[in-house]
C-alpha cells in the first residue's frame, strides 16, 4: 500500500502491457515517483472526492509507452504521472484546482484526467485540455 487508497500495483497494471506480454514493473526511482504523486496529489484529492478513483494508466515502461503512443518524454514513463478515470472529470480536474493541489500538469480527457507530480523541481500547474476534450473549461 502506498496510501489509504491506493496501492502500486494500480500504477503498473496495464490491459495492453498484459495483452501483449510486456512486463510492466515499477523501477525502484519510478516506485519513489509514484508515492510522491500520490502522497501529495492522488490521496488527498481523493479523501475530498470521497469516493473511489480509477488509475486507467499509471507507470508505463519505455516498450509499453511506444505501444501506446506516448511521447518519449512522458510523465508516466518515470512513474510521475497517472490517468484518473471517473464519472465526472471536470468536476475533479476543478476540485484538484481549487485544492490548489501541486500538479505539474492536469489534462482534461473526456472521461479521465491526467495528472503529474514532479518528483524534484518546481510543480508548472499546467491546466490543458486534450483535442477530445469538448467540455466546460476550469475557472
Amino acid at each position: 500500500m502506498i496510501s489509504e487508497h491506493f496501492k502500486y500495483s494500480e500504477f503498473e497494471h496495464s490491459d495492453t502491457a498484459k495483452k501483449h506480454g510486456i512486463y510492466n514493473r515499477l523501477t525502484p526511482n519510478a516506485k519513489a515517483c509514484v508515492k510522491a504523486l500520490v502522497e501529495n496529489v492522488l490521496e488527498p484529492l481523493r479523501c475530498a472526492w470521497g469516493k473511489p478513483l480509477t488509475i486507467n494508466s499509471g507507470y508505463r515502461c519505455k516498450e509499453l509507452n511506444e505501444l501506446v503512443g506516448g511521447v518519449e518524454s512522458s510523465q508516466h514513463r518515470t512513474g510521475e504521472a497517472s490517468d484518473v478515470a471517473c464519472k465526472e472529470p471536470y468536476k475533479l480536474a476543478q476540485l484538484a484546482k481549487d485544492m490548489d493541489l501541486p500538479y505539474d500538469q492536469l489534462i482534461l480527457y473526456p472521461t479521465f484526467v491526467h495528472f503529474s507530480h514532479k518528483f524534484n523541481g518546481k510543480q508548472r500547474k499546467q491546466v490543458l485540455y486534450n483535442k477530445s476534450y469538448k467540455g466546460q473549461r476550469l475557472v
